[in-house]
């Protein structure tokens, strides 16, 4: 399965209860957003945290010390740093 982007619109149908979509069309309503818009972007980012919690990182135990290090002091900001942070992530873009 690819997961590059792609500027084909396809359509995704489900079923939902009446308070389901109540409820989510009082969210959607409160950021003045349509249902779709509000139910696809909710569902793309539980879809990224989803993949992104499965992810599995294996290092030998000195790389772990070092990481664990950093993790116990880190360094201070640079403004390198704070681009960094300020940068969208992939999927945002």
């Amino acid at each position: 399965m690819s997961l590059a982007p792609s500027s084909e619109a396809v359509a995704i149908s489900i079923r939902a209860k009446v308070r389901q979509r109540d409820l989510i069309d009082q969210a959607a309503d409160r950021l003045g957003r349509s249902r779709s818009d509000f139910m696809l972007e909710a569902s793309c980012r539980e879809a990224q945290n989803v993949l992104l919690d499965q992810a599995f990182f294996s290092v030998n135990a000195g790389t772990f010390d070092k990481l664990k290090a950093l993790l116990d002091h880190p360094l201070p900001p640079t403004e390198k740093l704070r681009r960094l942070l300020k940068t969208p992530a992939p999927w945002d873009k």
